[in-house]
């Protein structure tokens, strides 16, 4: 998803990686590269990491990052979605870099005014609250337990953007998974995804983007 997006030349990126992702980009494969190479694409501009919220002792009137993330950004995607990550965003933990992110989002539009990239906020009812694309991705029992769907409609549905919210859920696909199950809980198509991100942001313009 960083590369085909590396093609908008006015596209900023930044990246957090939690603790379980680092375990999948060790340089394993072409689709698990590693750290480093992610790095390096083109419009990455930043790489962050649940130590760098403290890299340094923290001193009243310094920069909080997760804050300084939410405010930098004009859109936040999460893929892939754990189960773990889904459970608490619904339940509003934010023990971690990302989930903090995600706790701290303006969810009233009051404090970080949404700019209009492309013509895609006026006054017809387009949201003002900056949105949060996630694309959940997990083994086909998990996806299948109820509570799956009560965290999922939650997002979509009471805090959705269609509801004047500011979630998205790109719902997976049905495939063989890595774990050999096959069924749905497959993470939406990566380059479908970056289709979705291009349209929200309005990729002829300007736009900033932390993926998760």
């Amino acid at each position: 998803m960083v590369r085909a997006l590396s093609q908008h030349a006015n596209l900023s990126v930044r990246l957090i990686f939690t603790e379980a992702a680092k375990n999948f980009l060790q340089g394993q494969s072409e689709e698990q590269p590693s750290l480093e190479e992610i790095e390096a694409l083109p419009n990455v501009d930043g790489v962050y990491f649940d130590e760098d919220e403290w890299s340094e002792p923290w001193v009243r009137g310094n920069k909080i990052l997760h804050i300084e993330l939410r405010r930098w950004a004009d859109i936040m995607v999460i893929a892939p979605l754990s189960a773990d990550s889904l459970a608490k965003i619904t339940q509003g933990w934010s023990d971690n870099l990302l989930l903090s992110v995600v706790r701290a989002w303006d969810t009233t539009g009051e404090l970080d005014p949404v700019r209009d990239l492309a013509g895609l906020n006026t006054a017809s009812g387009k949201s003002k609250i900056k949105q949060i694309l996630v694309a959940p991705s997990m083994n086909t029992a998990m996806w299948k337990q109820p509570i799956t769907k009560k965290q999922v409609d939650l997002l979509n549905e009471e805090w959705g953007t269609k509801n004047g919210g500011w979630f998205e859920v790109l719902l997976p696909m049905e495939k063989q998974l890595a774990c050999g199950d096959v069924g749905g809980g497959a993470m939406k198509d990566w380059k479908e995804i970056v289709e979705v991100i291009e349209n929200r942001l309005g990729l002829n313009n300007e736009g900033n983007a932390i993926l998760g």
